[in-house]
């Protein structure tokens, strides 16, 4: 993806807009977007975020790595889900998105737009839209799955929102020990609290994490943030 400028001087520009003609940010943010050639400037910072990380965070992880994706709406986490996954797959391993929140369809149109000069690779990909997506549901799924076997789970906070489902931490308790054992990756899209201010810090981290119901954060090993184009991975354990 080619910019005219790095994307913290287009957010500078669209700043400078806002107050020479006096309209709200976003709307002149959406007009630097368009002037790059985006629909918005949410999609914009989106692919910025997916182009900045480029080498792919797959080389990175181990397995029965506990991996979590934060961002807010519109800053490439789900986008970044679905790389980790296209590089799982044309290594050679087993790919599986578990998605509340996307129908196949929606999945399968964001995944050709991502293949690049490997056309079909996204048809290897599992995915999984059952409404009864939760740790037991992933751990019967998964089960006897090869080593190295890397899934995504979209997304965190949702996991147990029907009250039928185990609490959260309950649920992830579960995970972490059937990603150790089995030495599979599992990747969380995970939301952002809407009080994390960018002009604070200029990418969100574990503290902003949104938690609806409390869990030990600790079963994170690595995490990636994004905003605005800028990726930021860890190690946290």
């Amino acid at each position: 993806m080619r910019l005219s400028a790095p994307i913290y001087q287009l957010k500078r520009r669209a700043k400078l807009l806002a107050r020479d003609e006096k309209i709200a940010l976003h709307a002149a943010l959406d007009r630097v977007a368009r002037e790059e050639g985006f629909v918005g400037w949410s999609l914009l910072a989106a692919q910025a975020a997916s182009s900045s990380g480029e080498r792919g965070i797959l080389p990175r992880l181990s397995d029965g790595d506990i991996v979590l994706l934060g961002a807010r709406p519109g800053h490439g986490k789900t986008l970044l889900g679905l790389k980790l996954l296209l590089d799982a797959v044309r290594s050679g391993r087993r790919g599986v998105f578990f998605t509340l929140e996307y129908t196949e369809h929606e999945t399968r149109q964001r995944i050709r737009s991502m293949e690049g000069e490997t056309p079909g690779l996204g048809d290897v990909l599992e995915i999984v839209t059952d409404d009864d997506i939760s740790a037991g549901y992933i751990i019967r799924h998964l089960a006897g799955t090869p080593r190295g076997t890397v899934a995504v789970i979209d997304y965190l906070q949702i996991l147990d929102q029907r009250r039928n489902k185990p609490e959260l931490s309950e649920q992830l308790d579960a995970l972490q020990a059937f990603a150790r054992k089995a030495g599979i990756i599992l990747a969380f899209l995970s939301q952002i609290d809407r009080s994390y201010d960018p002009e604070e810090k200029p990418l969100p981290d574990m503290q902003d994490i949104r938690l609806p119901n409390r869990f030990d954060m600790g079963i994170f090993s690595k995490a990636c943030f994004l905003h605005e184009g800028r990726v930021q991975f860890q190690a946290i354990a």
